[in-house]
C-alpha cells in the first residue's frame, strides 16, 4: 500500500536575541536530531529572534542572517525533509518577514508576512511590509534565483504532501492566506509564530489553530517564539501545537529549550475528508506556484500490512480500539446521553408528524432492543402522550431464563402496555405447512432461525395495526454493516431508531442511562443486560442457559466496528486498515487480523441489498449506512478486489 505517513515536527530552539551564528547552531542540530520528520517548521524570525526591534534596520544582522539560512539548507541535503523557519528579507526598497523553505540542500522558496500587526504591543510596520503584492516573482541570493512570494505552495508529488506557509497573524485575521493555500491543493499548513504569552491567549490559539485545521481539512503545524525572546516588554512562551483536521495530536508550552513536539499525519485521511466533503472546492483566488521539495514519509514510499503496523507502533500512532467510543469518561458520557438525544427527538417529531402515538416495540432482553425502548421512554418526556406497547415473544426452549426475566422487567418499568406472545407453535405449524422438517435441523439451519424473526416482526406489525401505532425498529448499524438481520424480520420497522449506533456504543448508551435514570430497579436490569452475552437466541438450549452466541459467528464486534469506521470514514483499503487494527489491538495476531478483515468485508459487500431498503431512522454520528444519506452502494457489487487488497 501507499504510505500515506508523515511525521511533522513544531520546532522551538534556544535562541540569543541577535546572535545569528547561535541561532544557527540551534536550529541545526534540530534539525539533524529529527532527520525522520518529514516538515520540522520553527517560530517566526527564528534566525535572528523576533525581538530585534530596530537591529533588523542594520545591514550586518541582514547579511549575517540571509548566509545562515543558505547553511542550514545544506543540512537538509541528501534527507527527506523540508525545514521552515523565519528571516528578514531584503527586496528591492523594503523589508520582508519571511519564511525560507528549505529542502534537498537549497532555498526552495522565500514567502512573506501578509499580514503586519502595528497595534498594542506590536509594531511591525516599523521595520517590515507586507508580502501582499509580492506574487510570481523571484529575488536573488548569493547567485542563486529563488521564487519569491506568497503564491508559492512546496509539494512532494511522490507522498501528495502540499505544504503552505502562514506566519503568525496571517492566522488571527478573517481572511487567512492559509484557507486559500487549502483551497489550491495545501494539505499541510505551517505557521512560524511570535505571539507573546497572556492570560487565556494559550486557549485561544489553541482554538484557532484546530479550528482551521477542521475548516480547511489539514494538519497545522504552529511554532511560536520561546523564552530567549527579549523580556523588555513581552514573555513569549514557545507555544508548539500540530493539529489535523480540527484534532489537536501533540501540545506544548514553556518547554524546556532546545524543544520540539513532534506528531504523525496521515495525508491519505486528510485527502479523503476533501473528497468526501463536496463544498471543499478548489477556488483560491490566488494562482498558486508550486516547487518540488522531499517531504517523505515514515519508512519509505511503500509498505506492507506488517510494515505499516510497525511504523504506527514504533511511533506510537494515536489509534482508537473502538473509535465510535470516546476513551474519556466524561466526553463518553456527554457524547451518549446526546445520542440517546437525537434518538428521541427523531422518534418525537415522527409521532407528532403521523399523529400516531403509540408505539410497538418488541423486546428479547439484549441490548438493542433495551436501547430502543430507553429511547421511546425519553420521546415520550418529549411528546407525553405517547403510549408504548411493548411485546416479548419468546420461543420456548430458545429463549434463556435469563434474557426473559429481563425482557420483563425492562418493559414493568418503561412499558405503559406488555404483552407476551409466545411463538414456538406459531413457527413450527408455519414450518410445517411450507414442508420443512416439523424437528430442528441443527446449528446452520437458516429457515428456522430467520422463521423466528420473521415471525417476530409479523406480529410486530400486526399489532401495529390493531392498535394504531408505529412499530420501532432495535436494530443496530454493526448488524446493518454485517448483514446479522433477517431480511424483512428484524431488519424491517416503521422507525429503526438505533440504525446510526454501532454495538460497541450501545452498551456504552445503556450503562449511561443506568446511572443517570434515578431508579435503582432500572439500573439493575440495565447492568445485567450491558453484562450479558450478545446472543440472538434462535438456536435450542438445553438448561435455560444462552446456547447460541453472536462473535462466535461473525467476530468480536470491537473488531467489526474498527474496520467499519476506518473503511466508511476515511476510505481505507483493506489492507490500511488491517494495520491500522494491529496497532489498536497489539495482542491480535497477524492471520487473525487478516481472516477478520476478510470476513468483514465479505459480508460487508454480500449484504447491501438489505442496507438498500431500510427504514427511516436518525443519523447520530459521522458513520452511518442509510441508502438516503451516507452509502449508496450496488448491492451486486465485487469484493473481489478488497479480499486480493488483504493477501
Amino acid at each position: 500500500m501507499k504510505n500515506n505517513i508523515i511525521q511533522l515536527a513544531a520546532a522551538v530552539p534556544d535562541i540569543k536575541v541577535g546572535d545569528i551564528k547561535y541561532n544557527m547552531d540551534q536550529i541545526i542540530e534540530i534539525v539533524k536530531d529529527h532527520a525522520d520528520c518529514g516538515v520540522i517548521v520553527f517560530p517566526e524570525l527564528s534566525v535572528t529572534g523576533y525581538s530585534c526591534g530596530d537591529l533588523f534596520l542594520n545591514d550586518l544582522l541582514l547579511e549575517k542572517s540571509e548566509a545562515a539560512i543558505f547553511m542550514i539548507a545544506k543540512e537538509t541535503e541528501g534527507t527527506g525533509n523540508t525545514v521552515v523557519l523565519g528571516t528578514p528579507i531584503r527586496y528591492v526598497n523594503k523589508l520582508y518577514n519571511c519564511a525560507p523553505v528549505l529542502s534537498g540542500g537549497s532555498i526552495k522558496a522565500l514567502i512573506p508576512k501578509t499580514f503586519i500587526p502595528n497595534y498594542s504591543e506590536f509594531y511591525e510596520g516599523r521595520w517590515f511590509s507586507s508580502g501582499r503584492e509580492i506574487i510570481g516573482q523571484t529575488i536573488e541570493l548569493d547567485g542563486n534565483e529563488i521564487p519569491f512570494g506568497v503564491d508559492i505552495l512546496a509539494e512532494d508529488t511522490m507522498t501528495g504532501a502540499i505544504l503552505g506557509v502562514e506566519i503568525c497573524e496571517d492566522l488571527w485575521i478573517p481572511d487567512k492566506p492559509s484557507t486559500h493555500a487549502a483551497l489550491a491543493g495545501a494539505n499541510i499548513i505551517a505557521n512560524l509564530s511570535a505571539s507573546d504569552e497572556l492570560i487565556g491567549k494559550q486557549d485561544y490559539r489553541r482554538a484557532l489553530v484546530s479550528q482551521q485545521s477542521g475548516a480547511c481539512y489539514c494538519a497545522y503545524v504552529y511554532s511560536a517564539a520561546g523564552t530567549g525572546e527579549s523580556s523588555t516588554d513581552m514573555v513569549f512562551s514557545g507555544h508548539a501545537l500540530i493539529t489535523q483536521s480540527g484534532n489537536v495530536l501533540r501540545e506544548s508550552i514553556f518547554p524546556e529549550y532546545p524543544h520540539a513536539e513532534t506528531a504523525l499525519i496521515d495525508i491519505g485521511s486528510i485527502m479523503h475528508d476533501r473528497r468526501r466533503q463536496s463544498t471543499f472546492e478548489n477556488n483560491a483566488t490566488l494562482c498558486y506556484r508550486r516547487v518540488q521539495t522531499n517531504i517523505r514519509p515514515i519508512g519509505g514510499p511503500e509498505a506492507n500490512i506488517a510494515q505499516m503496523a510497525n511504523i504506527l507502533k514504533k511511533y506510537d500512532y494515536p489509534v482508537s480500539r473502538n473509535p465510535f467510543v470516546p476513551a474519556d469518561d466524561g466526553i463518553r458520557d456527554i457524547r451518549c446521553r446526546r445520542i440517546l438525544q437525537i434518538q428521541a427527538n427523531g422518534l418525537a417529531t415522527r409521532v407528532r408528524a403521523t399523529g400516531i402515538k403509540n408505539l410497538v416495540i418488541g423486546i428479547s432482553g439484549g441490548l438493542d432492543s433495551t436501547l430502543a425502548l430507553i429511547v421511546c421512554a425519553e420521546a415520550k418526556k418529549i411528546v407525553s402522550d405517547i403510549c408504548i406497547i411493548a411485546y416479548t415473544m419468546p420461543n420456548k426452549g430458545n429463549t434463556s431464563e435469563l434474557t426473559y426475566d429481563n425482557a420483563n422487567r425492562m418493559m414493568r418499568l418503561l412499558a405503559d402496555e406488555i404483552h407476551e406472545v409466545p411463538i414456538e407453535e406459531s413457527v413450527k405449524l408455519h414450518l410445517h405447512q411450507l414442508g420443512h422438517s416439523d424437528s430442528y435441523q441443527g446449528e446452520g439451519d437458516v429457515t428456522y432461525e430467520n422463521a423466528q424473526a420473521r415471525m417476530r416482526t409479523y406480529i410486530l406489525m400486526d399489532a401495529a395495526n390493531m392498535k394504531n401505532a408505529l412499530v420501532v425498529g432495535t436494530g443496530d448499524l454493526s448488524e446493518l454493516a454485517l448483514g446479522w438481520c433477517t431480511y424483512n424480520g428484524d431488519h424491517m420497522s416503521m422507525y429503526a431508531v438505533n440504525a446510526s449506533v454501532p454495538k460497541t456504543l450501545v452498551k456504552y448508551i445503556c450503562s449511561t442511562y443506568a446511572f443517570m435514570c434515578g431508579d435503582k430497579d432500572l439500573k439493575d436490569v440495565l447492568i445485567s443486560i450491558c453484562e450479558t452475552p450478545i446472543t440472538p437466541e434462535l438456536t435450542p438450549n438445553s438448561d435455560g442457559c444462552i446456547a447460541q452466541l453472536t462473535e462466535e459467528k461473525i467476530g468480536k464486534y470491537d473488531l467489526n466496528d474498527f474496520l467499519l469506521f476506518y473503511t466508511l470514514r476515511y476510505g481505507f483499503e483493506p489492507s490500511r486498515a488491517a494495520a491500522y487494527m494491529l496497532k489498536a489491538y497489539p495482542e491480535l495476531k497477524y492471520d487473525d487480523a487478516i481472516m477478520t478483515g476478510r470476513n468483514f468485508f465479505k459480508r460487508f459487500f454480500s449484504q447491501q441489498f438489505k442496507r438498500s431498503c431500510l427504514p427511516d431512522g436518525p443519523k447520530v454520528g459521522s458513520v452511518t449506512l442509510s441508502p438516503r444519506g451516507d452509502w449508496r452502494m450496488p448491492s451486486d457489487a465485487s469484493v473481489a478486489m478488497w479480499l486480493e487488497d488483504l493477501k
